[in-house]
């Protein structure tokens, strides 16, 4: 993968990120641009797969996958209300392994949440 693609996929991915209550949190929406799924549906199968491993690693989904409502901006000013979901790194780590490995974001976040994750292991030791 070329060094201009890992470092513009790395931005979008930090950039991404949000704080709530002390917890890092990324939006399954933005996260559904940047994986370069073109509809919600599709992202969302992988974000059920996601769940699954979730569960079968022992975790509680309800502490990575939070589901939400917020605000969109439609044409000519309108807004709509969508359905979103707020992921912590676990969860989007989980919806990389279980994502297309063809889509080269995908590919890039499975090794990039991993990392992250052996560095967090790493650190708190």
């Amino acid at each position: 993968m070329k060094k201009e693609l890992i470092t513009d996929l790395f931005g979008k991915f930090e950039s991404a990120c949000y704080i709530y209550e002390g917890i890092e949190c990324w939006s399954a929406r933005e996260l559904q641009a940047i994986f370069n799924y073109s509809e919600w549906r599709n992202f969302l199968k992988v974000i059920d797969k996601a769940k699954v491993a979730c569960e079968a690693a022992g975790e509680a989904t309800s502490h990575h996958f939070v589901d939400f409502n917020k605000m969109i901006n439609l044409a000519k000013g309108a807004r709509r209300e969508v359905e979103d979901i707020a992921l912590t790194r676990y969860a989007c780590y989980l919806i990389a392994q279980n994502g297309d490995p063809a889509k080269p974001a995908v590919a890039f976040a499975q090794t990039y949440h991993q990392s992250k994750r052996l560095c967090n292991r790493t650190h708190q030791s």
